[in-house]
């Protein structure tokens, strides 16, 4: 090995981490806008005997943009909920066998639904689909979503690189951990 080569692994997973929490940051924000809108929308019909213009499609768009960038959100961390009986009684090394296959299963997934939810943009660009009230173009809602889920492939990439070459990058939450506690 070289002198430089042990910062190589630091430096990449520096700019990984940082890419990881911009798409986590992304992801509470459009927590924010979906639940900013729904108050608004309450808070206007109730008090104020009116509504936000398109806001039942607006907040019909923005809750696909929060559930495709939530899922780039989850893909990471590995804190997600999981059904983990064989990987819990299996010895370190088979877990970490266990962990790349899983999530080489999870890559190909969403990398087959984003390209799916490509088309989807596709058509909704193509077929010219309009908002009820303003007209409003509905392509860029489901390009958003379409940029979170190819966000998600790009996450789960990097988990999965990192459980191949770089173990010790990763950011798991480990419930064992917290139970020895």
């Amino acid at each position: 090995m070289t002198a430089g080569s042990d910062h190589a692994p630091k430096k990449i997973g520096a700019a990984g981490d940082r890419f990881i929490n911009a798409i986590e940051w992304l992801a509470a924000l459009f927590v924010g806008i979906v639940a900013l809108n729904i108050f608004l929308a309450v808070v206007l019909r109730k008090f104020f005997d009116t509504s936000i213009p398109d806001s039942y499609d607006f907040g019909r768009m923005l809750l696909g943009i929060l559930i495709f960038w939530g899922i780039a959100a989850t893909s990471y961390r590995g804190g997600h909920i999981t059904v983990d009986l064989v990987w819990t009684a299996a010895s370190p090394r088979m877990k970490r066998w266990i962990d790349v296959f899983a999530t080489v299963v999870l890559l190909f997934v969403v990398t087959v639904q984003t390209a799916t939810l490509f088309d989807k943009v596709r058509g909704t660009y193509v077929d010219h689909v309009l908002t009820y009230d303003m007209n409003i173009p509905t392509w860029p809602f489901y390009a958003v979503a379409w940029l979170g889920d190819v966000s998600a492939v790009l996450l789960i990439a990097i988990r999965t690189w990192r459980l191949i070459f770089h173990p010790e990058l990763l950011h798991d939450e480990k419930p064992e951990m917290k139970a020895d506690e």
